[in-house]
């Protein structure tokens, strides 16, 4: 039943109020969850393995003598372990009536958005264990095109696994730009085996055969 409540007459009360189209907290890029292998989990399982070997030595052979050398397979393993997060909202009765926008949709998008920020951070929380504990650079150094092109040379010769990506803050990939003598390309397309759907938006150029991306998510 609706309350009757008597006010001072205001011409406020008598103007006509716009409410606009919700606007969204703009997000920053999220790439990397696109860069990285996955795996996947069948029904009511927690942990997967993932075997990894090592590298064989041939041997030169000499006519009539038995070759008596032995290769180990050399294998290891890192098991992964899946972590559950989650949302929670709240939305009533009375805000799902009275609110002019749909707010199913907008909390959908809103969720949408959180999880891939989780998935982004979480990712990018694990780079400084892909050098096993080696510093490629220092804090508050601006990044050059040598000193990228440094670091790519670290992990061809250190034979990390293919694909080698580059992701860095968008701030430093534009004073990357800005002082190199060599402007990178921005028109070279994505290299093959990135969908570009995903990726088109993030893409930068490529460095020595290597892949840029920007991610905002990473601490400037």
């Amino acid at each position: 039943m609706p309350i009757q409540t008597a006010t001072t007459g205001q011409l406020a009360d008598a103007q006509r109020i716009v409410i606009e189209q919700i606007r969204f907290t703009a997000e920053h890029s999220a790439p990397v969850i696109n860069l990285v292998e996955k795996l996947r989990l069948g029904k009511g399982e927690k942990t997967v393995t993932v075997p990894k070997v090592g590298q064989f030595t041939a041997s030169d052979l000499t006519d009539g003598v038995d070759m008596v050398d032995t290769q180990d397979i050399g294998m290891t393993t890192t098991s992964l372990t899946t972590a559950e997060v989650g949302l929670k909202a709240i939305l009533t009765d009375k805000l799902v009536r009275q609110e002019n926008e749909d707010m199913f949709r907008v909390i959908g998008r809103q969720m949408g958005d959180a999880m891939a920020r989780k998935k982004d951070t979480d990712l990018i929380g694990l780079f400084a264990a892909f050098n096993g504990g080696t510093d490629l650079g220092v804090s508050g150094a601006a990044l050059t095109l040598e000193n990228l092109s440094a670091c790519i040379d670290f992990a061809k010769a250190n034979k990390f696994p293919a694909p080698v990506y580059v992701v860095h803050h968008p701030s430093a990939l534009f004073r990357l730009a800005l002082n190199s003598t060599i402007i990178p390309s921005l028109t070279q397309g994505l290299p093959n085996g990135l969908d570009e759907s995903l990726l088109r938006d993030f893409y930068k150029y490529v460095v020595n055969q290597v892949a840029v991306f920007e991610d905002g998510n990473i601490v400037s």
